[in-house]
């Protein structure tokens, strides 16, 4: 018997009445215009957005908002401004450098500004190496409240999973406000 199995059977042998986990009837949040407080929300934890338009291309979106960009990440045939496919490396370092990477999320949530992004591409490291992100969330997959955002992740299958409201930033250093502490410094969801 392996260490985790002991420890699993010590568990089950101590473990006293077991209940089953209820069904949480909480009447969470919601919103009349879901894509209007996603926005909001979005924005208040530092993030950008853009809601494009009928007949505009989100190539020339992205080049818009990132004219600096030079190294730009993506696997998604739709977008012809990147300059390299991630997939395409063979070390996750070679993903250092990247300027901008642009990936699709699942669904948004419309309480707190964030997405839903799994593993599209070959490393993860990809959504937190690179300067910039920009993510296309189509507008019919934005949530009101976290509990549905959970309610719906645990359908989907997948291998790695994350929410991201915003930039990544930080306040631990002498209570200063620091973006891209930890990841991208700036962070444009396009709704579709």
């Amino acid at each position: 018997m392996s260490s985790k199995e002991e420890i699993l059977s010590a568990i089950r042998r101590h473990t006293g009445t077991r209940y089953e986990m209820p069904e949480l009837t909480l009447d969470a949040i919601t919103y009349p215009d879901k894509v209007a407080q996603f926005s909001e929300s979005l924005q208040a934890a530092g993030g950008k957005i853009v809601l494009l338009q009928p007949g505009e291309a989100v190539n020339d979106v992205i080049r818009q908002h990132f004219p600096e960009a030079k190294r730009i990440a993506s696997n998604l045939p739709e977008i012809t401004c990147a300059t390299y496919n991630p997939d395409d490396v063979s070390d996750p370092r070679e993903l250092n450098q990247t300027d901008l990477a642009v990936v699709t999320a699942h669904l948004g949530v419309a309480e707190n500004g964030a997405v839903w992004i799994t593993r599209e591409v070959k490393y993860k490291a990809l959504y937190f190496v690179s300067d910039a992100l920009v993510v296309l969330l189509d507008r019919d997959s934005i949530v009101n409240n976290m509990h549905e955002a959970y309610r719906q992740t645990r359908e989907m299958r997948y291998d790695f999973g994350a929410f991201i409201a915003g930039p990544s930033k930080t306040a631990d250093i002498e209570q200063a406000l620091v973006f891209g502490a930890h990841g991208p410094v700036e962070v444009l969801v396009v709704v579709r």
